[in-house]
């Protein structure tokens, strides 16, 4: 598709020369001949023409055309490469990462890189073929008006690379103050019940209008250098005709150049300034998108910390084993979450963490489906270190229902559905019974068809938190991870999920995370964690008995 738009271009530079061309050879034989012998000439002159313009139009619109389809589906393949990019992306990347900035970067940047990689090679070759070519027909019909006129040359490339640098900086400015201004609006309209709930609208308001003050200004200067480059090249243009009116005019006073020849260089100059015109809309567009380009790469440039090595294997259906071998994780230049810590949970055994926040407790579960690589040491399920099997196969035996709820806008059926995409509606409904779910689900206006709107905000916390628990019970995985799942339930709501999960645990290997050690109670086994790793492990009635730090925590929940 680029080759046939380049060719089409070609076409387009060419017809717009031989108009310019043949007006000389026909005003050279009306001249020479007189108007009645070259009547005959004009005529079939006429309809040369008109098919050159014919063709002209034909090409011109397949460069418009197909020229735009090509450049968006340029734009839309970058753009499903950089979606699944991000999608392959560590945690450790959206850790530090905001999502306003991700979403200006895969939606405006490729929309201005589309545009370029649509008008840049037609303009550039439309251009530098028109340009090469009028100043070819200039020298065949005056070389010395030809030299005076390319003299002007190079000092408007000199003025336009000047203002072209200018353009560069504002717009790499510009683009990173959209990406904060997204960034901004992501943040507060999906957290917009916290913000009026605090009643700080104004003080949002406030940090959203200095933001767009700072992208007003930026754009601001972007537009003046703009400005001041559009400005010299239309002056050029100008200055350019005039030069040739006035000098044309004087040689052809002094017979050093015709009528014919004259008309045919005003008409050739005319086509030069499209050039000009057009080498200051690639410019715009290659600013626009040459800064969308770098950071766009960037994007594509970020190393997927969680990568599978090559030649990984497919992990075949697991017992549950997992065995943490002398474990160490940080994040990032963070002091040591875990360090040398070694932990065996057999096949279906219920192990439940406990201990103060930030011992991680949650960040052991995570090094299991690989959400973080460990800093030393392994992790291995049933005897495959999980840094050797593909990332699908691993993370379709592990079932996650995490700390952080999060449900998709659309239906109550179609967030279930994401745990098995080919669920049938009575395994959605089993699974929804599962985990207390489905009386408050019968109870909405459409049932399972109800729409829950963006992250479930027409639901209570209780109910978001059954239905993140159902979807993970829809997905029957082997390995189950509990952090903090029932966190946000009432007591009657608790007490009926905890019988759910004691059922779903029965054969699976299970780790519970909880703060509430009501909770964990009936576990095979409960570790302690303190920051220098295991304190204490053991039944919760052995636990009770060693007085130790479980004892303690439990007493101290009982005083509230």
């Amino acid at each position: 598709m680029l080759v046939a738009d380049v060719a089409a271009a070609l076409i387009v530079a060419a017809c717009s020369l031989a108009l310019p061309l043949t007006a000389n050879f026909v005003t050279s034989a009306i001249v020479g001949q007189g108007p009645e012998a070259a009547l005959p000439l004009i005529g079939i002159t006429t309809l040369v023409m008109l098919g050159v313009l014919a063709l002209q139009l034909v090409a011109e619109f397949f460069v418009d055309y197909q020229g735009h389809v090509m450049g968006a589906r340029i734009e839309g393949g970058l753009r499903q490469r950089l979606f699944e990019h991000c999608l392959r992306l560590s945690f450790s990347f959206y850790d530090r990462e905001r999502t306003g900035q991700l979403m200006s970067r895969i939606t405006n940047d490729t929309f201005w890189l589309g545009e370029l990689f649509h008008h840049g090679p037609e303009d550039a070759t439309i251009a530098v073929l028109k340009f090469l070519g009028a100043m070819a027909v200039l020298v065949w019909i005056d070389p010395v008006m030809a030299g005076v006129i390319a003299a002007l040359v190079p000092p408007a490339v000199l003025y336009a690379l000047h203002f072209n640098r200018r353009m560069n900086i504002a717009l790499t400015e510009s683009k990173a103050r959209v990406g904060e201004i997204n960034a901004r609006l992501e943040d507060s309209l999906a957290g917009i019940r916290v913000v009026q709930s605090f009643g700080n609208e104004a003080d949002d308001l406030r940090r959203f209008t200095a933001a767009n003050a700072d992208f007003v200004r930026s754009r601001g200067e972007g537009y003046r250098s703009e400005a001041w480059f559009s400005v010299g090249m239309e002056a050029f243009s100008q200055i350019v005709v005039i030069t040739v009116i006035g000098l044309g005019s004087l040689r052809l006073a002094t017979g050093n150049l015709t009528l014919a020849q004259m008309l045919t260089f005003l008409l050739t100059v005319g086509i030069l300034v499209d050039p000009v015109r057009r080498l200051a809309n690639f410019v715009r567009l290659w600013q626009e998108g040459y800064t969308g380009f770098v950071r766009t790469m960037a994007l594509l440039d970020e190393v997927i910390e969680v990568a599978e090595k090559p030649g990984a294997i497919a992990l075949p259906a697991v017992r549950g084993e997992i065995c943490f071998e002398r474990v160490g994780f940080a994040y990032d230049a963070m002091p040591p979450v875990l360090h040398d810590l070694d932990l065996t949970v057999a096949p279906g055994e219920f192990v439940a963490l406990v201990g103060a926040s930030g011992v991680g407790k949650s960040t052991l579960c995570a090094l299991v489906p690989r959400f973080y690589d460990v800093t030393s040491g392994a992790v291995h399920i049933d005897g495959h270190d999980v840094r050797d099997v593909t990332l699908a196969s691993l993370r379709n035996q592990i079932g996650v229902v995490q700390q952080d709820v999060y449900l998709f806008a659309g239906t109550v059926r179609e967030n279930l559905r994401y745990g098995r995409p080919g669920a049938t509606d009575a395994d959605v409904e089993a699974a929804a019974r599962a985990a207390n779910a489905h009386e408050f689900i019968v109870a909405l206006p459409q049932g399972y068809d109800t729409d829950i709107g963006q992250r479930g905000v027409k639901l209570s916390g209780g109910q978001k938190q059954r239905l993140t628990i159902a979807r993970t019970i829809l997905k029957d995985p082997a390995i189950l991870i509990f952090d903090e799942a029932t966190s946000a339930l009432d007591v009657e709501s608790e007490r009926v999920v905890q019988k759910a999960l004691l059922h779903l645990a029965s054969g699976r290997t299970t780790l519970v995370i909880a703060h509430r050690l009501s909770t964990v109670r009936h576990a095979d086994r409960i570790l302690v964690l303190g920051p220098d790793g295991i304190i204490e492990e053991g039944t919760h009635d052995a636990l009770m008995k060693a007085g130790g730090a479980y004892s303690a925590l439990h007493e101290l929940q009982g005083h509230f």
